[in-house]
């Protein structure tokens, strides 16, 4: 450009020498205005589109919990198991958080638990665990029956031991009959128990004669080292023969604690004041023995 005179000195343009409006988006070459060219603070809200902020505009830990509003993170925006243990705080979880679904959800276990099955029990308040040992019934695990199924007479003055001719009472041998649990078991008249525990235990005799006799008596002996056997229930009957065979029985019960099933063990007899008969058969109970477990040791 030619100039008459002295050319103008050159002077930067100012922002007062542009007039307002006069440079537009159009004017400006794409990616011209740098972030240098920005003043702090100078993008507001109202410069941003809605949405125009994404993901990946964002950097990593940068929105904290005070750019959260209360009940703004509801469970759309949780993933699945996205909430662990280490996120719930202690003793937060209360009943008004548990459905029906914790226990009616779960297999069913078909079976008495075992001794070592553990409950989930309050102590004055503290949750505990507690064996199923500690709370399960005391309800009657044995009931065993034997019987004396012979006719041996007997001679009065002597004790006769009940050793032979000895059968379990079972359904087996007369319907209508059973027991529970483990049976005793018997040699030679000596009856061992199946577990330790207090156990009721009776003598029932049958016995008849063809003249009087004073007394009989049922004993119950038992030992507690396996060895020495102690009488520890007895009773009498007597009777006054009316037939040419008049029957009588008596018969004797005692708790026997067994500590120890190898060293604690019963056995029964008679003894009578004069002749007799003692009574027994195999279709049913005539002179005959009762075991029941009532408890723990």
């Amino acid at each position: 450009m030619a100039f008459i005179g002295k050319q103008p000195g050159k002077a930067a343009i100012t922002s007062t020498d542009i007039t307002d409006g006069i440079i537009t988006a159009a004017k400006l070459a794409s990616d011209s205005v740098t972030t240098a060219k920005i003043a702090d603070n100078g993008v507001t809200t109202a410069k941003i589109n809605a949405d125009a902020v994404t993901d990946a505009k964002i950097a990593d830990d940068v929105v904290g919990t005070e750019h959260l509003t209360a009940g703004e993170v509801d469970t759309t925006a949780l993933g699945a198991d996205a909430v662990t243990a280490a996120k719930i705080a202690d003793n937060a979880i209360s009943e008004e958080h548990l459905d029906a679904t914790v226990v009616t959800g779960l297999t069913a276990l078909a079976a008495e638990p075992a001794d070592t099955d553990e409950f989930l029990i309050s102590d004055a308040g503290t949750l505990k665990k507690i064996d199923y040992s500690y709370i399960k019934g005391g309800g009657i695990t044995v009931a065993n029956q034997w019987r004396y199924t012979g006719g041996a007479s007997f001679t009065g003055g002597n004790e006769l031991n009940i050793t032979s001719d000895i059968e379990e009472v079972t359904t087996t041998d007369t319907a209508g009959q059973g027991k529970i649990g483990t049976s005793m078991s018997e040699s030679s008249g000596v009856f061992t128990f199946p577990s330790t525990g207090v156990y009721l235990v009776g003598h029932t005799t049958n016995a008849y004669s063809t003249g009087d006799y004073r007394y009989i008596i049922t004993k119950i002996n038992v030992t507690t080292d396996n060895s020495n056997y102690t009488t520890v229930a007895a009773n009498y009957a007597s009777q006054k023969n009316v037939t040419s065979a008049t029957y009588s029985t008596a018969y004797a019960h005692t708790l026997i604690d067994v500590t120890n099933t190898s060293n604690v063990k019963v056995k029964f007899s008679i003894l009578a004041a004069d002749d007799g008969v003692l009574q027994g058969g195999t279709a049913e109970n005539r002179t005959y023995f009762t075991f029941i477990r009532l408890g723990d040791t």
